[in-house]
């Protein structure tokens, strides 16, 4: 599947994290900005591709902006935005 429009989840508060969704160029292409991004970066994007594929998105452009957000958090702002591409 690939993403249809652009679209926004998430907000920049503490332990959570906003993230942006748009078409993609045939591959996912993940850009990380996050205060955590030394300790936990390669985290947060294996958290990202694991939601992309669980969705079966082949083809799209994320960028993260990350406040400290949890595994769960992170994949959770994903699947919204991948769901508010598709509205």
């Amino acid at each position: 599947m690939n993403i249809k429009k652009q679209a926004i989840s998430g907000t920049l508060l503490s332990n959570d994290c906003l993230v942006a969704i748009e078409p993609g160029d045939g591959d996912i292409e993940i850009q990380i900005e996050s205060i955590v991004k030394d300790a936990f970066g390669d985290q947060i994007e294996k958290a990202i591709r694991e939601k992309l594929s669980e969705m079966n998105i082949v083809s799209c452009r994320v960028k993260i902006e990350d406040k400290g957000a949890l595994d769960c958090t992170i994949k959770a702002r994903v699947e919204v935005a991948v769901n508010r591409s598709y509205e």
